[in-house]
Formats: structure tokens, C-alpha cells, sequence
């Protein structure tokens, strides 16, 4: 199936159902939370989207998508971090939050990449990672990360009920 290995499927598989929780959590409360269920499932998935990544080596050896899980493996713990501790004071909900959308933009650039080189099947519409169509689609992608970043701040700034990243009631 599209030149994958059996750990490339399973791999794919766990990365669609990230990208699908990553999708229903911003689109309900305009941020992936992780003390729900839609955010829970958004978290796991994506480590186990980084470490089902890590076997697999379609391009030699270790490579950008391995660097690239590990520095979504960072970021993932330092939005935990900040979640339940008080390391980054009244920031710690900002850092919360952009950390996890962070890690959300992460699955795109590899998201792209492979559907765009792969899909449709035997005539993939970029013939390389490197084709400038495809730099421009990423960077597209990443201009919309950032704002919707901006619109999280503004939300969050705007809702006083937010102490700590945890709604008061």
C-alpha cells in the first residue's frame, strides 16, 4: 500500500487518528486540552506517531522525520510541564497551549509531504520533499499555524477564567 512497510501503515494509521483528535479538540474548544478525553487521545497518539516514526528509515538513516520526533517529543513535555507546574507562572497556559499547537503543525509538515509525494498513486503531484510547490504549501501551512496561534493567545487573554491552564469555576 502506497510503498509502505507494515510499521509504515501502523504508523500512518496512529498519526490520522492524532491528526483526527488534533482537528475535533481545536475546532470544539479552539485548543487541544489535555485533561479531556479528545485531548488524551491527541497526546498518546502523536508519542506513539513519534515512536513508530523512529523504525522507520525509507531514506537511509536517521533523518529530518526522526529529528523532527524528537523535537515533538520535547515539546509535548514541556507543555505538560507547563500544564502542571508553576515553572512558567501565568504564562504556563500560553506555553500550554502553544506547545500543543506546535506539535499539531508538526504532523502537518510530514502530513504534506508524504501525501503530496506519494498521492495520487503512480503520478504523486511533487516528485520531491525539496519541490518548490511543496515548500510553498508548507509554508502556507505554517503561516495558518501562526495564526491561530495569535487567535489562542487572544482567546485565552480574553478569558479571565483561566488560572494555570485549569477553567476555575
Amino acid at each position: 500500500m502506497l510503498g509502505l512497510s507494515t510499521l509504515g501503515i501502523i504508523h500512518t494509521l496512529i498519526s490520522l487518528v492524532a491528526v483526527a483528535a488534533g482537528v475535533i479538540a481545536l475546532v470544539r474548544e479552539q485548543r487541544i486540552n489535555p485533561g479531556n478525553t479528545t485531548g488524551q487521545v491527541y497526546i498518546w497518539a502523536t508519542v506513539l506517531t513519534c515512536v513508530t516514526g523512529f523504525g522507520i528509515f525509507a531514506h537511509g538513516g536517521f533523518g529530518k522525520p526522526h529529528a523532527l520526533g524528537i523535537i515533538t517529543l520535547v515539546v509535548l513535555g514541556l507543555a505538560a510541564l507547563a500544564g502542571r507546574t508553576r515553572l512558567f507562572g501565568r504564562a504556563s497556559v500560553y506555553v500550554e497551549t502553544i506547545c500543543y499547537s506546535t506539535t499539531f503543525f508538526f504532523h502537518m509538515v510530514p502530513g504534506i509531504t508524504e501525501s503530496t509525494t506519494r498521492l495520487p498513486l503512480g503520478h504523486p503531484i511533487f516528485t520531491s520533499p525539496d519541490a518548490e510547490g511543496l515548500q510553498q504549501i508548507t509554508g502556507v501551512a505554517f503561516l495558518l499555524f501562526l495564526i491561530g496561534v495569535v487567535l489562542q493567545v487572544r482567546r485565552l487573554r480574553a478569558d479571565k477564567s483561566w488560572v494555570m491552564g485549569r477553567a476555575v469555576a
